[in-house]
């Protein structure tokens, strides 16, 4: 890590995730950033895994007059069930084919909040992959590339998030879809949850597609078919200084969200307000809060 930022370029934004604070309202997000002293969020747009808006179809108008700022959408779909690693991989993203059309229905309703809300990246898990040679993987890819279709035409670009499949399988999936809307959020913690290879050598696999990056960290799983654990920011197993570097050495320049996922809601804000200080220390004044 540099730990300065390059002359001519903007200090990179680091932010906070909405849905990590467990708030149902956009002045509750406003009073938590600001005590957490950052001004930037990537917001989620509203569903069971990712916050509802006590504003509902409101929400983007309180969103757009408060007092931070957003990076980016993230969206969830109804009926995901993050119980296990198996339940995610039957019921995430678009990998269910009966429920294909309708999680494009409600892609075409986060397609038009995301621009709603003045945005237009927007963030979502996929589903898992299929390898090349599975037989299922043309009919997944087809619906990628109607979702992919759907975003230019919304004028967005769609963040796939890392972690249901190994950077490779990632990698081939966007140069088979050959769409430059189609990008990566770059989790590291989720390569390491769901036990998806090396997050440094996955950065330099996926490159210049890396959109934007969620900050947080977990230990693999010491039993196959769980999950591994997510911990506090620096406390597991992502070696962020060389990380962040693999990250300069691509020449990322996107935005930066601390995320978490586990504890109650005092829980998470003591977390995320260390993650905050720790990715501060190790970005220097690469790293603009507000």
């Amino acid at each position: 890590m540099t730990g300065s930022t390059p002359a001519g370029q903007p200090p990179r934004v680091l932010a906070v995730c909405s849905w990590s604070l467990q708030v149902k309202s956009v002045p509750e997000l406003e009073n938590l950033l600001g005590k957490l002293g950052v001004n930037a969020t990537q917001i989620a747009l509203g569903d069971p895994h990712h916050a509802s808006w006590d504003e509902g179809e409101d929400m983007p108008a309180a969103a757009l007059a408060a007092g931070f700022t957003m990076t980016g959408a993230m969206l969830g779909f109804p009926g995901e069930d993050y119980t296990s690693p198996a339940t995610i991989k039957d019921s995430g993203g678009f990998g269910n084919p009966a429920t294909r059309a309708e999680r494009l229905d409600r892609l075409a309703w986060g397609l038009k909040r995301t621009r709603a809300l003045g945005l237009a990246d927007l963030t979502l898990h996929a589903g898992f992959l299929p390898e090349p040679g599975d037989p299922s993987r043309k009919a997944f890819l087809d619906t990628l590339r109607t979702a992919g279709k759907m975003a230019a035409d919304a004028g967005v670009t769609l963040a796939f998030e890392t972690g249901q499949e190994t950077a490779t399988l990632l990698a081939q999936t966007l140069a088979d879809l050959d769409a430059a809307n189609l990008t990566v959020n770059f989790d590291p913690a989720n390569m390491l949850l769901y036990d998806m290879g090396d997050p440094i050598e996955a950065v330099k696999t996926l490159g210049a597609r890396i959109r934007s990056v969620h900050l947080k960290d977990a230990f693999r799983p010491t039993v196959p078919g769980q999950w591994g654990s997510e911990v506090p920011l620096g406390e597991g197993e992502v070696n962020f200084p060389q990380f962040l570097g693999a990250l300069d050495q691509i020449g990322f320049q996107g935005p930066f969200a601390v995320e978490r996922e586990v504890g109650d809601q005092p829980g998470r804000i003591r977390d995320i307000a260390a993650g905050l200080a720790f990715a501060q220390r190790l970005l220097g004044d690469q790293a603009a809060s507000r």
